[in-house]
This record gives structure tokens, C-alpha cells and sequence, in this order.
């Protein structure tokens, strides 16, 4: 038996405060709804918040830093890409996270899935190999991205999968929220004629 690698230390400000930001979502346990936070330089914070030195550690008041400040009274919307187009950050914010939980079945349960989607979502979420797990994204304005996967069979913070890639959807949708307006409305196109 292979002995596991060792692990590596955090250093990045984005993979720092994406597994904060991840292990505060999961102290909330399971079965929450869609969490998006803002991405701020901690050193902005300070300027404009001095009374937040006294809640910092050390590590969270380096070079670079960043601290999340989650967003309450997000869109309303049915559906993450809908709620996710309608969001647009001030230039304060360097970058955003987003926690959202998902049903993961084998690729077979989605064969003769009834066509009625509630009646889809039912038959998924009661497939005896479904896994439930909790993604979080985290992007800033220059494409840096990482992704978190926690699953609730294995749900202790050193479980957590990482990675720059697990979520590529997730990753678009919210670096899509930075985008100009011009970029992300299709009627706002110039016409090619």
C-alpha cells in the first residue's frame, strides 16, 4: 500500500479564502439554499472598516488577502444561470464564491427520466446511488479559479476535493459577473450586418 502524498500548504489569497468560506458554509450542515459571497481586498475592508482589524487573525490581514462578505436578498430566480445574469459587482470587489448543493446520480438514472422536470428532479432524488454534495466556486476578475466538493458521506473538512476544474459551468456562470453588460446581454450586441 502506497503511502498518500503529504499535504501541501494553502498560500494563495483565493484558496485561502475559498476553503474559509467553504467551511463556514458547512458549519450551516446540509440542505441550504444557493450562499454567494463577494470577494473583497481585506486590506479595503480595513480602510473603510477599522473596527474589522479586531475580528482578523494574522493570516487574514497579509498581502493580498481577501475576505468574504456574503450577498443577502440575491435574485429571485428558478433557475442559478437566470439568478446569476442579473448579478453585477462594483469594482470594489475583486472576486466572488458561490456555494450551491447538488444531487450526483450514475449516468444510467438519467435514462427514462420522466419528461414532467419535478417529476424528474423526484425520480433522481430518489435513486438509491444518488450522492449529495456542496460545490463551492470561487473566481476572481482575472479568471483565477478554484472549486471545493464536499459530499455528505464524507462530510469533514479534510474530505474536501479541490481543484481548478470540477465545476467548469460554475466557474463561467460566475466569472460571466464580472463581464461588461454590453458582454453578458445578448440584445445588446451589435448587429454583424
Amino acid at each position: 500500500m502506497s503511502t498518500p502524498p503529504a499535504p501541501r500548504p494553502v498560500t494563495d489569497p483565493l484558496s485561502i479564502v475559498a476553503l474559509e468560506t467553504e467551511r463556514h458554509v458547512a458549519g450551516a450542515g446540509w440542505d441550504q439554499p444557493v450562499r454567494l459571497f463577494a470577494l473583497v481586498e481585506t486590506s479595503h475592508l480595513l480602510r473603510h472598516e477599522p473596527g474589522f482589524l479586531d475580528a482578523l487573525a494574522p493570516h487574514d490581514v497579509a498581502p493580498g488577502a481577501l475576505t468574504a462578505v456574503e450577498q443577502d436578498d440575491l435574485p429571485a430566480s428558478g433557475h442559478l444561470e437566470s439568478m446569476l445574469a442579473q448579478v453585477m459587482w462594483p469594482d470594489t470587489v475583486a472576486g466572488a464564491a458561490i456555494a450551491v448543493e447538488r444531487i450526483v446520480v450514475p449516468p444510467t438514472a438519467e435514462r427514462n427520466l420522466p419528461r414532467n422536470a419535478d417529476d424528474a428532479i423526484a425520480t433522481l432524488a430518489s435513486h438509491p446511488d444518488r450522492k449529495d454534495v456542496r460545490l463551492l466556486v470561487a473566481v476572481l476578475r482575472d479568471g483565477s479559479a478554484t472549486c471545493l466538493l464536499r459530499q455528505r458521506d464524507h462530510d469533514r473538512d479534510d474530505r474536501v476535493a479541490q481543484g481548478e476544474d470540477i465545476a467548469p459551468g460554475l466557474v463561467h456562470g460566475l466569472l460571466s459577473t464580472f463581464a461588461p453588460a454590453a458582454e453578458t446581454d445578448p440584445d445588446s450586441a451589435a448587429d454583424p450586418a
